[in-house]
């Protein structure tokens, strides 16, 4: 007891630090969950994931993962847009992972159990050495046209 009573700025400093350790993990999760890029692809290919890129159109135009679908932010409540299928795994992408993650949570509350964000959004696709795609339409409309 006296080692703390004496020592108790140098406690508090470890208690700090240690916080500060954790809390990047804690954020960046968002409470909702996150997953890599190279997750990402494996539950895509397994457990047939669907890539979902919340960025408005003309940021998706810019630039997104090849294969993920547009459906911007503010229209993520019409369920048109999204797979009926509630079970399988979406897989959320955006420029910073900041919108991805916020999507996450309210398509949990929407019934789709294993939504994720991918972390760090498109430039840690891009930094795993994933493709990336600057057309404006997806691959599937092209096919058709």
């Amino acid at each position: 007891m006296k080692f703390i009573v004496d020592n108790w700025i140098l406690l508090l400093v470890a208690f700090v630090s240690g916080a500060m350790l954790v809390w990047p993990m804690v954020r960046r999760s968002g409470g909702a969950g996150a997953v890599s890029p190279n997750e990402a692809v494996r539950l895509i290919n397994r457990e047939k994931g669907v890539l979902i890129d919340v960025s408005e159109p003309a940021e998706y135009a810019a630039g997104h993962a090849t294969g993920a679908k547009n459906v911007p932010f503010g229209q993520l409540e019409k369920p048109k847009e999204l797979p009926s299928n509630k079970t399988l795994p979406l897989l959320l992408l955006c420029p910073t992972g900041a919108r991805a993650g916020r999507a996450v949570t309210l398509l949990r509350k929407a019934g789709y159990e294993k939504a994720v964000a991918v972390a760090g959004g498109t430039p840690a696709w891009r930094e795993a050495g994933l493709p990336i795609d600057k057309s404006p339409e997806p691959a599937a409309a092209k096919a058709t046209a």
